[in-house]
């Protein structure tokens, strides 16, 4: 159980990354795009694979 709680977290990150981006008027390549779908492909694998063991 206390395994998945940092992928969670790094799921969260990267969508609060997305929104914060968005909002802020950031376009497809801004940074901030770039670095929340990274954290959220990062953090869902992890507990893809957690899940798996």
């Amino acid at each position: 159980m206390r395994t998945h709680v940092l992928p969670a977290l790094m799921v969260l990150i990267g969508i609060a990354l997305i929104v914060r981006t968005l909002v802020a008027g950031g376009g497809a390549l801004a940074i901030g795009i770039v670095f929340g779908v990274l954290f959220l492909a990062a953090g869902a694998g992890r507990l893809y694979l957690e899940t798996r063991r």
